[in-house]
C-alpha cells in the first residue's frame, strides 16, 4: 500500500515542476527565437556579401547590424539592405 506522505510529496513535486517549468520555458523560448533569426539573418547578410563582392556591394556585421538582425530576422537583414541601397548606412 502506498503512504499518504509519498503520494502528496510527489505530486507537490510534479507541480513544482509544471510551474517551474511554465517559468523557465517562455524565456528559452525568447532566447532560441533570437538565436534563430541571428542565425538566418546572418546567412542572408553572408550571402549578400557573397554575391555583393561582384558589384561592390558589402554590408557589415556589426554590433548594431546584429542586433537588428537577431530581433528581427530575415526582415532585419532585408532593412540592413535596404538601408545600404538608399542610404549608404552599414
Amino acid at each position: 500500500m502506498v503512504d499518504i506522505n509519498i503520494l502528496i510529496s510527489a505530486v507537490i513535486c510534479i507541480i513544482f515542476l509544471l510551474i517551474f517549468g511554465k517559468i523557465f520555458l517562455f524565456p528559452m523560448k525568447k532566447i532560441f527565437k533570437f538565436l534563430l533569426n541571428s542565425f538566418l539573418g546572418a546567412l542572408v547578410i553572408f550571402i549578400i556579401n557573397t554575391i555583393g563582392t561582384s558589384f561592390g556591394f558589402h554590408i557589415g556585421l556589426n554590433l548594431i547590424n546584429a542586433i537588428v538582425i537577431g530581433i528581427l530576422g530575415v526582415p532585419g537583414a532585408i532593412l540592413l539592405i535596404l538601408l545600404k541601397v538608399f542610404c549608404n548606412i552599414g
